[in-house]
């Protein structure tokens, strides 16, 4: 797997001084950026191509929440292709090698001129060389709210500028963090789900509904229309 070493910062830690998930989704996400770039299909490369990658499904474990200052190894490898769809997978390390948090996603090759997928070229895939499956636990890509739980809607805001990524759209991990606004304070988010349904641009106005259990809470960030532009679940397991 291609993996990159890095340390806890401060200002990625909580009031516990521990790592958020949040900062656990932008090491992923980094991660999987610094291997595309290093292997030579980049985001530059595919954009000359028209094409980029857009993701479809997130799913977050976290067995532990590094501290402060910890040495960290983040790792990442693609562990299949099919058609237009592409799987990678991502883990967390300790500085003793003991695993901290895992990671699955799902992608979409999208081509930006017909703005409908494509196949993933063969180049592409042959870029990342050998792929590896990591052991995890493996949810549904699909979110199903469960029965008897509570549900709540928020007063809509705004999405700003700070929430976009470098497509002009609402960065991936700006839905999760738009989300755990509405998760109770103490909840220990053991494992989160998203799923992304469509993107939101700026100025676009974002309707939330909350849905809430015991050691359950699901976002769907929704427009004025009540269709979803992202659907965030999280859960405490123990």
């Amino acid at each position: 797997m291609y993996s990159f070493e890095g340390r806890v910062r401060y200002s990625e830690t909580d009031e516990n001084e521990k790592l958020t998930l949040i900062a656990i989704l932008n090491y992923f996400q980094d991660c999987s950026t610094f291997h595309a770039e290093d292997a030579g299909v980049g985001y530059d490369v595919l954009k000359k191509t028209g094409c980029f990658w857009v993701l479809n499904y997130w799913q977050i474990d976290v067995y532990r929440y590094p501290r402060m200052c910890e040495k960290i190894t983040i790792g990442t490898s693609p562990y299949d292709c099919k058609g237009f769809l592409g799987f990678r997978n991502f883990y967390l390390d300790d500085a003793e090698g003991k695993r901290a948090a895992v990671g699955n996603t799902l992608w979409t090759f999208l081509n930006l001129n017909t703005g409908k997928p494509d196949r993933v070229p063969q180049n592409v895939i042959e870029a990342y060389g050998e792929m590896k499956k990591l052991d995890m636990e493996y949810e549904a890509r699909k979110i199903k709210i469960p029965e008897n739980v509570s549900k709540s809607s928020r007063d809509p805001f705004e999405v700003r500028r700070q929430h976009l990524d470098a497509n002009n759209h609402v960065n991936n991990g700006q839905y999760v963090q738009m989300a755990l606004d509405y998760v109770k304070r103490g909840f220990r988010v053991d494992r989160m789900r998203a799923e992304y349904k469509k993107a939101a641009l700026l100025g676009d106005t974002m309707y939330p509904v909350v849905y809430e259990s015991d050691g359950y809470c699901a976002v769907s960030l929704n427009d004025s229309d009540g269709k979803e532009y992202a659907l965030v679940e999280f859960k405490c397991l123990n």
